[in-house]
């Protein structure tokens, strides 16, 4: 078993409200978020699954936790890139669940995280990229594997996704935190045409060393990308090369990356 514990703090760090349990705790919050808020998620173990639901209109994401973990609560600009229901009123229902062995070895998209945050954390999936446009929230890194696939158009929330800022040399990573093996790769490309430009080619770099190149079209659907089952600790998206059309703006809306952890 694992000890876990929930806390909510405001911005000088003083404890709002707590919660603990064996290998599950859940933590009702009645109060509005401040600005300077925050949850905080602390295990008895570390290197750990963890299934963890931060706001309840966000839902849960299946992490890897290598240490103790802060979220901090947007406000503001960082608030546009998500649902308008998350974090709002002054009734909040969090939770933290070890995960069971059978969510542990299932195959699945292992690069979905809703809870993923701007900035270094120790909880994985993390996605970060050489540049985002203007630096704004809604064309984040992030965004790109919070599980929102819509992609007909840009900007606010649902339409969020990672924008590259027109730079040829754009290259974004999803970090996992520990060995999985995959053997597919799905990417919805931004489809908010004819605002938008899509990419013909497209490159994944994989942390074994080895990279592939993949041809991909114009279209609002899923591209599915495979190849030979790889054993990795993180994946890049690179060598983005456009469409000759008149936009400037490709961009993601998610990233998705098949396979299971390596136990």
């Amino acid at each position: 078993m694992v000890t876990l514990s929930l806390k909510v703090l405001d911005k000088n760090g003083n404890t709002i409200c707590v919660g603990s349990g064996e290998d599950f705790v859940d933590l009702v919050c009645m109060r509005a978020y401040e600005e300077g808020d925050s949850i905080v998620l602390e295990t008895s173990r570390k290197d750990i699954y963890i299934n963890w639901q931060v706001d309840d209109a966000m839902g849960a994401s299946f992490v890897y936790l290598k240490d103790n973990v802060s979220y901090e609560i947007p406000f503001g600009e960082k608030r546009i890139s998500l649902s308008p229901k998350v974090f709002s009123g002054d009734k909040h229902y969090i939770y933290a669940e070890a995960a069971r062995q059978d969510e542990i070895e299932a195959y699945r998209n292992l690069a979905l995280n809703p809870a993923d945050q701007h900035r270094d954390v120790p909880c994985f999936p993390h996605a970060t990229a050489n540049v985002e446009t203007r630096g704004e929230s809604v064309f984040a890194a992030k965004n790109a594997i919070d599980g929102v696939r819509a992609n007909l158009s840009h900007g606010a929330w649902p339409y969020q996704s990672w924008g590259i800022n027109r730079q040829d040399d754009a290259t974004m990573r999803v970090d996992f935190g520990r060995n999985i093996r995959t053997d597919k790769v799905v990417l919805y490309t931004r489809a908010d045409f004819p605002h938008d430009n899509w990419w013909v080619q497209v490159t994944l770099r994989f942390s074994d060393g080895s990279s592939q190149d993949f041809a991909l079209e114009k279209s609002v659907r899923g591209h599915v990308l495979t190849f030979p089952e790889k054993e990795i600790q993180w994946i890049e998206l690179c060598s983005l090369i456009k469409a000759d059309d008149p936009s400037p703006f490709p961009a993601l809306s998610q990233i998705e990356v098949y396979g299971r952890n390596v136990l």
